[in-house]
């Protein structure tokens, strides 16, 4: 593959919904244009997209690929993303490096959620982006019906550059409405308007140059004088309009049968932006720069995506948004503040990598084995530091517990999980302290699913799942005293030691130790070893086995003995009589509670209260937000440990929501003693075991 400077490259994405097409029309790209010979097939798992196993086994794309495409002395990179809602994360990180989105719609199902999430990405980044109502060869095709769906849903409006030839089994190819001329299959030849679609195209095409003479205001006073563009001018408009965002032109294709994928490419290298025309800014030593994709500008790179290989290892993937990166040298990573060493770069297609000794600003490549640099880090000159801005994910949704399956995976549970959270900004995990859990989160359970594969196909570790355990808390709620007498007499030294102690609610700190101590009877030195037996209650409470917080203890009074009385033996009366005057203290639990916010379309509304009601849910409010009603909530996490699967089958997966830690409240007393009754069994059981 021959270098391409910037204003010669073209970064889109394709989103979708899931079986949209993305992956046909990409296969369809490289084989139009004589990149591939053979037309691959998501069924045998032959395509140059979905390369990975995982991929091959579930027929469908979890992760983004890049696919080069070289057409008219352009290169196109085309990121193939996924559609399933679940692996938005790698939607958000190719748009992040796109300057322009492909959207397909399919012809029959029109508008669907992952369709609609996609949109608010590509407004969210505030790319220009197409629309193509795609799979026209299908049975029940219906392009005005499928353009009608969008139009609904988009604030910006639609403007057809193509109609179809034909619909369904009779679907030829497309009509030009820039040329005026007939494209049969993927394009490659032009031919005479038929008759019969002749005034149809006519009538579309002086709707085209209206909505192109809004680009500049001197095409449109030409235009109002005399009702007519020249096809440059045209293109110049519609240029403009595109990457003013004004109006979204649909063109129509069925990529999985090469049908009107040329003429979708030229619209591409003509009117989606070259990185050359859009600025980025950087965060450097004196504030902000704004960069443009120049060969002479300073060096800007953002890794907007890794993957881990069993062969190579790490692979990191970048864009250049400013200067020239030449193979085997070494670069800054401002954010780690280390160096790298960028030998062997390559760029890719599918999972072929091609080397090559430089990458120009504007284009995308790969880089092997880089030590410390991750998704979402700026490598720079170290001369001139700069940092990109890196994108907001979404929270995770979706919790699991990890086990590894063997000893010997349990030694790499963490640096496993951590490489996969690096490679996938919307996985995340942590040590569940309450519960001495490992905690998985991402959006769903083929999210986590795909997760735990990969870290054994491709990190040969073993994990298993299991439901997490809610990190409940233990409490008190008044003031209580007590008194414990440790005495141990079995030959030779004894064991001696009294604590008399009060405890209290500290709403104000998790714990707190202090004493009253007065007279002689029991030595300050002793209260160290008294907070210690304490603290070790503390971590596993005293009802349920959750951590025990916001309590003040005051020892005021004890004994000691002479000879028998030792550090240990105080540990011991202090743990004991603390856990006492917790069971005369009010003892409660508390449960999390989340602040939930859900967007709904407006007919999934009674619905999706009622079975907030059911999970112990408080509706805070509700709003409208684009045709969508809003409910805002306090819910218990218990409650909430699978809604994300829940609201998908509530609302035909339109719903989303998000959620957020607020505060502890007191269980229900009904509800705490089930989960005091269960940790009984629990010990019971793990006493039998022993």
């Amino acid at each position: 593959m021959k270098e391409y400077t910037a204003e010669f490259i073209r970064n889109i994405a394709l989103v979708s919904h899931g079986s949209g097409g993305k992956t046909m029309l990409a296969e369809a790209f490289l084989h139009s244009t004589g990149a591939i010979t053979r037309l691959g097939k998501i069924d045998d798992g032959s395509t140059t997209s979905d390369f990975e196993d995982e991929e091959i086994r579930r027929k469908l794309s979890l992760s983004t690929s890049v696919i080069p495409v070289e057409y008219k002395n352009h290169k196109i990179n085309v990121l193939d993303t996924p559609g399933y809602t679940d692996f938005v994360g790698e939607v958000i990180s190719a748009l992040r490096v796109a300057d322009g989105a492909v959207i397909l719609v399919d012809s029959v199902a029109g508008l669907e959620v992952g369709t609609e999430i996609d949109w608010g990405y590509c407004e969210t980044f505030k790319v220009p982006r197409f629309l193509v109502i795609n799979k026209m060869d299908r049975d029940n095709a219906d392009f005005k019906k499928a353009l009608t769906s969008v139009q609904e849903f988009s604030p910006i409006r639609l403007i057809p550059v193509q109609l179809p030839w034909g619909e369904r089994a009779a679907f030829k190819g497309v009509i030009d409405l820039i040329s005026m001329k007939a494209y049969a299959g993927d394009g490659k030849i032009s031919e005479e308007i038929p008759a019969e679609l002749k005034s149809a195209a006519e009538e579309a095409r002086t709707k085209l140059v209206e909505a192109a003479a809004e680009g500049e205001d001197s095409l449109l006073e030409k235009y109002l004088e005399s009702g007519e563009l020249t096809n440059e001018e045209l293109m110049r408009g519609l240029k403009a309009i595109v990457r003013s965002e004004t109006y979204i032109p649909v063109f129509v294709a069925a990529g999985g049968h090469e049908k009107g994928v040329l003429p979708l490419l030229e619209a591409v290298i003509n009117l989606i932006p070259s990185p050359k025309e859009k600025e980025v800014v950087a965060l450097g030593k004196a504030g902000e720069e704004k960069l443009t994709a120049s060969d002479t500008g300073p060096l800007a790179i953002y890794v907007w995506k890794t993957t881990a290989d069993p062969f190579v290892g790490k692979l990191t993937y970048f864009r250049v948004y400013s200067g020239t990166l030449q193979g085997d040298t070494r670069i800054w990573n401002q954010g780690k503040s280390a160096d790298e060493r960028m030998a062997g770069l390559s760029i890719m297609r599918g999972k072929d990598t091609t080397p090559i000794k430089v990458v120009h600003s504007g284009d995308i490549g790969i880089v092997a084995k880089l030590s410390v640099t991750s998704t979402g880090d700026t490598l720079s000159d170290k001369g001139h530091p700069l940092t990109l801005p890196v994108p907001k994910y979404p929270n995770a949704l979706f919790r699991v517990a990890i086990k590894p399956k063997t000893q010997a995976d349990a030694a790499k549970i963490s640096p496993t999980l951590t490489r996969l959270c690096e490679e996938d900004m919307t996985l995340s995990w942590y040590q569940e302290h309450a519960t001495g859990q490992t905690i998985l989160q991402g959006m769903g359970d083929q999210h986590i699913d795909v997760a735990i594969r990969r870290a054994e196909g491709k990190l040969q570790v073993g994990l298993t799942t299991a439901e997490p355990k809610v990190p409940y808390r233990e409490g008190i709620t008044k003031k209580a005293d007590a008194m414990y007498r440790h005495k141990k007499q079995s030959g030779g030294s004894g064991q001696f030691g009294e604590v008399w102690l009060r405890i209290e609610p500290c709403p104000e700190m998790d714990f707190d130790f202090t004493d009253e101590l007065v007279g002689m009877n029991l030595s300050k030195s002793y209260l160290p070893a008294i907070e210690k037996g304490i603290h070790a209650t503390l971590q596993t409470g005293v009802m349920a086995g959750f951590p025990l917080s916001n309590v003040r203890v005051i020892v005021y009074d004890g004994k000691e003995h002479p000879v028998d009385s030792k550090p240990v033996a105080f540990e011991i009366a202090g743990r004991e009589a603390f856990k006492l005057a917790v069971r005369d203290a009010g003892p409660v639990l508390f449960e999390p509670i989340m602040n939930v916010r859900i967007v709904i379309p407006d007919v999934n509304m009674g619905d999706v209260m009622g079975d907030m009601n059911s999970r112990r849910g408080r509706v805070q409010g509700t709003e409208s937000e684009r045709g969508r009603t809003v409910v805002v909530a306090q819910v218990p996490l218990v409650e909430m440990l699978r809604y994300t699967t829940q609201l998908r089958s509530i609302t035909g997966g339109r719903g989303v929501f998000t959620m957020e830690f607020d505060r502890y409240e007191i269980i229900p007393n009904h509800l705490a003693q089930d989960i005091i009754a269960a940790h009984q069994k629990e010990l019971e059981k793990s006493k039998t075991d022993e």
